[in-house]
């Protein structure tokens, strides 16, 4: 079966006219003999040259490029390109999809699709195999080093230089031994801390020049990130499960964990008042050059001079280095270090509502903190996990709050409140006509009125999933098209998502996009529920007391040692949430002060498995065997329960036919 191919081959009569209707071959050769041999510069702005290829042969020109050069340099030797495709094997496993779906149609197309490191360098390369043939004659293959500084103007050196997608057509490449050939490359960005990665070029004879192959390696240099993006999501699992499995026992030290090229990805118990003028130690920054070969005095010997360390421990995982964790000391005579146990965000101008105030101190609750404010320094994508009152406005307005533009705005848009038919509307806005009941003249969408500023989308994964390659596609473009109409309109929106569901559940089955759950997952924030950070429950205490006792104009609520206890071990299904509603009811319905067991709500008491605590009457002293076991625990439940099978099932997580099934093979007495 013949397979459609992206590219159209040239013709064999000869190439193909370009289809740039500003470009002339003759008028851009005059205009580059005359730059590169210093006639007529002053005549410049007359050329049909664009700027970023005249601003790019200036820079040729200072760095000393030869503009007679036919070919690039390249690396000669077999084991230094093995060492820098090693270095590269993530970002090469990261693309090798992508360039494995677009192989088949570059066969017969003229065409190279080319991936380089963050140098330039040409670590891999796939297409048609007799340019991959004339390649090598410039030096267009694997080892060869493309950047401006080795050959001048040209798509992949260019795109680095810029951190912009650019397409260098023929002439206006710098160097004459290039200008039979068309390039288009785009950046590839680190998803985490957007630094550029490398580039993905496709290459080929004039004849095979199209704007938008622009468009296309743009899609494909997306494609790879979101494949990055995963892999530093499960990396990023791996080593903080490795920090937890190791031996240390240094928990009140100040800690950073280095992943495995030793950036910094997780810090705990530096205090701002004292790192503040440490940039370097920030979430993202490269701290020292990580390898597997590192012992304990290497990476010692490898940090900052005044980065002093009382312990270091290498992080490895399945036989390979993770990273490592490195055991801050602390600084004597400085103020103490403390956890910072509160993080305040102002009220939004000109909007009635309260300072928000977000508690905690627990270990997985500053890691959230942490990735809220890089998030923002990023601006990238976020998708906020986490079970119901757990806080995940919150977060969304901690990244908001952090946006350098002042007054940015703040739009949250319910994906379970609207219906499926309006969610398009409402988050792309319509013109009059789209559908009945559009507005006269039409309305700008949520996306428009985000612009330059935050979007918060809650329960994401409620969203329609034919809607969700149209919110890709706004991702991708950042654009919006209007329902009913064609015009382009560009936004700049940091994208915050939320949901209480587990989405690759939903991926795997089937009900949300994998390529859309990557793209707005490029940082996860797992906010942990709080029977996951008891130790916090005392502070939270102490806050809310604090804001109801100067809302009703009362003495704080006293809560005894035993009650505080009990309130910790207590596993809060409706998390922060529920405790601010208890400590609210408490000031509403106590006239006193000191707070009694009898006040607090029932359920506080009740042992974590609803029954365990409940003398085990009437059961007969049976063998031990599973199915006595099971037979046992159901009849406890029902003791509990007083026969009310709905809850029975509830409490076992269980359904009710399973527990019908169950009491009939057991032959358990209902009453």
């Amino acid at each position: 079966m013949h397979r459609t191919s992206y590219f159209s081959p040239a013709s064999k009569s000869g190439p193909l006219r370009t289809v740039s209707p500003e470009y002339s071959e003759g008028q851009t050769r005059e205009a580059w003999e005359s730059y590169v041999t210093g006639r007529s510069k002053e005549q410049q702005e007359a050329w049909p040259v664009r700027d970023e290829i005249v601003q790019s042969w200036q820079r040729s020109l200072n760095m000393g490029v030869d503009a007679a050069k036919r070919h690039s340099r390249k690396i000669e030797s077999e084991d230094d390109l093995h060492q820098l495709r090693r270095r590269n094997l993530s970002l090469r496993r990261a693309a090798k999809y992508a360039l494995a779906r677009l192989e088949p149609h570059l066969a017969d197309a003229k065409a190279v699709l080319i991936l380089t490191d963050k140098d330039g360098v040409i670590i891999d390369a796939i297409g048609d195999p007799s340019v991959l043939d004339e390649g090598q004659n410039i030096h267009l293959e694997i080892g060869g080093i493309w950047n401006e500084d080795a050959i001048g103007t040209n798509g992949i050196g260019t795109a680095l230089k810029t951190g912009k997608p650019t397409y260098v057509h023929a002439a206006e490449h710098f160097c004459q031994g290039v200008h039979a050939w068309t390039c288009a490359g785009a950046p590839i960005f680190d998803p985490f801390d957007r630094s550029i990665m490398g580039v993905v070029d496709l290459s080929g004879p004039p004849g095979i020049f199209r704007r938008h192959n622009v468009a296309l390696v743009m899609a494909a240099a997306r494609e790879i990130e979101i494949a990055l993006a995963e892999q530093q999501h499960e990396e990023r699992t791996l080593l903080l499960e490795a920090f937890l499995n190791s031996n240390n026992d240094r928990h009140g030290n100040s800690v950073l964990l280095l992943d495995k090229v030793g950036r910094i990805l997780f810090r705990r118990g530096l205090d701002d008042r004292i790192y503040q003028s440490r940039p370097e130690l920030a979430v993202g920054k490269h701290l020292l050059p990580l390898s597997a070969n590192m012992n304990d005095c290497d990476i010692r010997a490898a940090l900052p001079p005044e980065l002093e360390t009382e312990g270091i421990e290498r992080l490895e995982f399945g036989g390979r280095l993770r990273g490592a964790a490195l055991f801050l000391k602390q600084n004597r005579d400085a103020p103490p270090a403390h956890m910072e146990r509160a993080v305040r965000i102002k009220p939004r101008a000109n909007v009635d509502e309260e300072e928000i105030v977000i508690v905690g101190a627990a270990p997985k609750m500053l890691e959230a903190l942490e990735l809220a404010k890089r998030a923002a320094a990023a601006d990238v994508t976020v998708l906020i996990q986490g079970e119901t009152g757990v806080g995940k406005e919150q977060f969304a307005r901690l990244v908001h709050s952090r946006l350098p533009r002042e007054n940015a705005p703040y739009v949250t848009v319910n994906c379970a409140a609207i219906s499926k038919d309006l969610i398009g509307a409402e988050l792309f806005g319509h013109v009059e006509g789209a559908f009945t009941g559009a507005v006269r003249g039409g309305k700008a969408g949520k996306f428009e009125h985000a612009n330059g500023g935050v979007l918060c989308l809650d329960e994401i994964g409620d969203m329609p999933i034919e809607l969700q390659p149209y919110l890709l596609r706004a991702l991708e473009q950042r654009a919006v098209y209007r329902v009913g109409d064609s015009e382009r309109r560009s936004v700049n929106v940091q994208l915050v998502a939320m949901t209480n569901r587990n989405l690759r559940n939903d991926v795997e089955a089937g009900r949300f996009r994998r390529d859309l759950f990557y793209r707005i997952g490029i940082i996860v924030i797992d906010v942990p529920p709080l029977r996951e950070r008891a130790s916090d429950i005392p502070l939270l205490i102490d806050h809310f007391n604090e804001v109801f006792s100067k809302r009703f104009r009362r003495e704080p609520l006293s809560f005894s040692p035993v009650l505080q206890e009990r309130l910790c071990a207590y596993r809060w299904p409706g998390n922060v949430r529920e405790l601010r509603n208890m400590v609210e009811r408490l000031y509403l319905l106590k006239a006193d002060t000191e707070v009694q067991a009898r006040e607090l709500p029932e359920e506080i008491f009740e042992p974590a498995d609803g029954f365990a605590l409940m003398p085990c009457v009437d059961i007969p002293d049976v063998g031990v065997n599973l199915e006595n076991v099971e037979a046992m625990t159901i009849r406890r439940a029902m003791q509990v329960e007083n026969g009310n099978l709905t809850r029975v099932a509830e409490k076992l997580g269980i359904s009710r036919p399973t527990l019908y099934r169950k009491i009939k093979q057991y032959d358990i007495p209902r009453s």
